[in-house]
């Protein structure tokens, strides 16, 4: 498969980890690539970090208006009325990102997904439908818009999985963050939940908290 286009940041020495993290709605690869000094991870945790861009399609609840998308919004609402096709092709890309880093040496459970708002729902779903197991999943002011049609891989059932939501976002509610949250719980899954006084974005304590939680999963013995 073609690779998506993406910013490639690598550390000073060799990587021994990947994050590909995905942007929302309307963006492109460069929305997260300034949070990487902010991060301030230790020398020793050299990490590559991937930033694709999502191909520019008509959003139906834009207008029609073609911008930078994983996937079509038919509707909003509660439940997110999204292009489910469309989700699952950009989760195949994703999937062959993963592919491509294990080609250059990164083993895949020190592969990380990360996503915010629309790039989380696809997170969701390339990440607990992929083969091999994963180091870890980050859900930031996200849906997951297929909790009721996804195939889980068994490879990833013990998948650690962090969402990050603001109780302010008046575009992703917290409900929807909170309803990952039960939805993953009812599958077995186990994942951690923190909230901010925030509303769709990313603020400076949950940058540290991601850190953390970075640090926790790849520096584990």
């Amino acid at each position: 498969m073609h690779l998506l286009p993406s910013i490639e940041v690598n550390p000073a020495t060799e990587a021994t980890a990947s994050v590909i993290w995905l942007h929302g709605l309307g963006a492109d690869g460069s929305d997260f690539e300034a949070i990487i000094p902010q991060l301030n991870l230790p020398k020793e945790l050299p990490i590559r970090f991937i930033f694709p861009s999502a191909p520019t399609i008509p959003v139906t609840i834009n207008g029609g208006f073609v911008m930078p998308a994983w996937y079509d919004i038919l509707e909003i609402n509660i439940e997110r009325k999204v292009d489910e096709q469309q989700l699952m092709q950009s989760a195949s890309a994703v999937h062959a990102l993963i592919d491509h880093q294990i080609t250059r040496g990164i083993d895949s459970r020190r592969i990380i997904l990360a996503g915010f708002s629309q790039g989380g729902a696809v997170c969701y779903q390339a990440a607990l439908s992929y083969d091999k197991p994963l180091g870890g999943l980050i859900a930031m002011s996200t849906y997951f818009a297929t909790a009721y049609s996804i195939e889980l891989n068994t490879a990833n059932r013990s998948l650690p999985i962090h969402i990050y939501h603001g109780n302010q976002d008046s575009m992703v509610s917290e409900k929807l963050g909170y309803k990952a949250k039960q939805s993953l719980e009812d599958m077995n899954y186990k994942p951690s939940y923190d909230k901010y006084t925030m509303g769709h974005e990313v603020c400076f304590e949950q940058i540290t908290d991601i850190s953390k939680q970075l640090q926790a999963w790849l520096l584990a013995e």
